[in-house]
């Protein structure tokens, strides 16, 4: 019998962020902060593959919680950042709930274009609205931590512990739930629906919870990057954010709860590096990876590690 070795990973990287950011430079905190947000974003990919269904339109949820978490800003002076976080997973969750309704219906190609352009309307809808700041969007207030604002290098090393620890909890809880009756669902489902149904499962309501589930982490993770860059727009619900959520995806392989971090990670640092030596043609080294990814490790990078998991167990 395999041992399950996720909760002791998931403590061990949370200790080792928590301790070696705090001596990082203010850059690589900040990096690593949105490395980790995007890794939270891809989390609530996970379950949607899992099922055989890609999302092309996550940053619906994304771009909804950043602007959840800057308008009670705005408009009711909120700036504490667990109250950010509440507003941007509650509203991507109400959505998210509705829409889900829709979604849940369609598979293959039809899921991943449909929730694509609900992303796009959003991004339609924003760009229009002159008081939300149309293409140029709006600063975020400063955030807080339970009425108190953070001071010099440790605004940047606060901001990377709270993303760590929300990254630790939401990947464990996910965990958890993967490992019950209807997170197992997820691979039935991919393989044979029909057995599925047939069998007294639903798969229409299982593709409807993990789609809300996705959506929350979404919120979560644009409002943590909202509050993070301090500067919300449009742009965070285009296509091609979405897309790059997608190829962190695919760069991590679904295999862990710990993968999407991962993905998230090597994906920052090679964009950065990519951008900084080769600004005009930083998109071929991204492809270039993911080709190599994609021919060598067709389960990701998390593939390497699971394969050394297994063998010691």
């Amino acid at each position: 019998m395999t041992r399950d070795r996720t909760l002791s990973i998931i403590i061990a990287a949370l200790a080792g962020v928590l301790l070696v950011g705090f001596f990082l430079p203010n850059w690589a905190k900040f990096l690593l902060t949105i490395a980790l947000c995007k890794g939270l974003l891809v989390l609530g990919l996970l379950p949607l593959m899992r099922t055989g269904l890609v999302s092309f339109g996550q940053a619906l949820y994304y771009c909804l919680g950043a602007y959840a978490a800057g308008g009670i800003g705005i408009g009711f002076g909120i700036s504490d950042i667990f109250l950010m976080m509440l507003a941007g997973g509650l509203a991507s969750g109400v959505l998210s709930f509705i829409l889900g309704f829709l979604l849940a219906k369609y598979r293959s190609i039809f899921f991943g274009l449909l929730s694509l352009a609900l992303s796009m309307i959003l991004y339609g809808v924003l760009v229009k609205s002159q008081s939300l700041g149309s293409t140029d969007g709006f600063n975020i207030v400063p955030f807080t931590i339970f009425g108190m604002r953070p001071e010099g290098s440790m605004v940047r090393y606060s901001m990377l512990a709270i993303c760590a620890l929300t990254c630790g909890v939401a990947a464990w809880a996910l965990h958890r739930y993967l490992g019950t009756p209807l997170g197992l669902l997820a691979r039935a489902i991919r393989d044979n629906e029909i057995r599925v149904e047939y069998m007294g499962g639903s798969a229409r309501y299982a593709i409807h919870v993990i789609y809300v589930i996705g959506a929350v982490l979404a919120g979560v993770a644009g409002a943590l990057v909202g509050a993070a860059v301090g500067h919300i727009d449009p742009e965070m619900s285009y296509w091609t954010q979405s897309g790059e959520f997608v190829f962190i995806a695919i760069l991590a392989g679904t295999g862990s709860v710990i993968a999407p971090f991962l993905g998230a990670i090597v994906f920052g640092v090679i964009h950065s590096f990519a951008f900084d030596f080769s600004p005009n043609t930083w998109q071929m080294v991204l492809g270039t990876a993911l080709f190599l990814i994609i021919v060598f490790l067709p389960n990701g990078l998390w593939s390497l590690f699971g394969r050394r998991l297994r063998a010691r167990a």
